[in-house]
C-alpha cells in the first residue's frame, strides 16, 4: 500500500481518556494516522467523517488493535510522566510536501522538555524565511502530542498558536517541565 493513501483503506479508532481530555486516536494498517483533542461525541464524529473522506473506507471503533492498545499505553505513560518519546509506527499519509518535512524534523529533532522557535524550525528545513509557513503546519498537524507541536513557539517567548488550545498547550510543556503547572 502506498503511504498516500487509497480509497477504501481501513481505519480503526479508539478514544482515550487524558489529563488533558479526551483524545481520539486513529489508525491504519501503516500506523498512526490521526490524533484529535477534545474528543466528545461530536467532535470524535466529525474527525471520522473527515478521516473517512480523506482516507476513505468507514472508521471503525477497535480498541483492541495491536497498534492503538500500544498507542493507548504509551499515552497514558506519557501523561503519567513516565514516557518522553513516543515509539509508533506514523502514517503521514494526511500531510505533504513541506508540513509533512517540517513534522518529520519536530518528530525527530525537538525532544522532550525542549521547545523550538518557528523560524528555527524553518531554518532546519532549509526554509529560514518560513516561520509563518511553520505555523501553518503546525495547525496541519495530524498527529498532535505523538508529533509534538506543543514544543513549537514565538521566539519573544510567547505560546503561539495550538489547535487544541492554548490551556492545553500550557499543560503539556508544564508536563513536561518547560512551563510551571498552573496554580489552579
Amino acid at each position: 500500500m502506498d503511504s498516500h493513501g487509497q480509497y477504501g483503506q481501513r481505519v480503526v479508532w479508539a478514544v482515550v481518556g487524558t489529563g488533558i481530555g479526551p483524545l481520539l486516536l486513529a489508525a491504519t494498517r501503516e500506523g498512526l494516522v490521526g490524533v484529535v483533542f477534545h474528543a466528545t461525541d461530536e467532535v470524535r464524529d466529525s474527525a471520522l467523517e473527515r478521516l473517512a473522506s480523506r482516507l476513505g473506507g468507514e472508521p471503525a471503533e477497535e480498541p483492541g488493535s495491536l497498534l492503538l492498545t500500544e498507542a493507548v499505553r504509551q499515552l497514558e505513560a506519557y501523561f503519567a510522566g513516565e514516557r518522553r518519546a513516543f515509539d509508533l509506527p506514523l502514517d503521514w499519509s494526511l500531510v505533504s510536501g513541506f508540513n509533512r518535512e517540517v513534522l518529520r524534523e519536530l518528530a525527530s529533532g525537538v525532544p522532550y522538555g525542549t521547545v523550538v522557535g518557528y523560524g528555527d524550525l524553518a531554518g532546519r528545513v532549509g526554509r529560514p524565511e518560513g516561520a509563518q509557513a511553520v505555523g501553518a503546519a503546525m495547525g496541519a498537524n495530524p498527529l498532535p502530542v505523538v508529533v509534538p507541536c506543543h514544543r513549537v513557539v514565538e521566539s519573544d517567548g510567547g505560546l503561539g498558536g495550538f489547535g487544541g488550545g492554548l490551556e492545553t498547550k500550557r499543560r503539556l510543556l508544564a508536563l513536561e517541565g518547560v512551563l510551571p503547572e498552573p496554580l489552579f
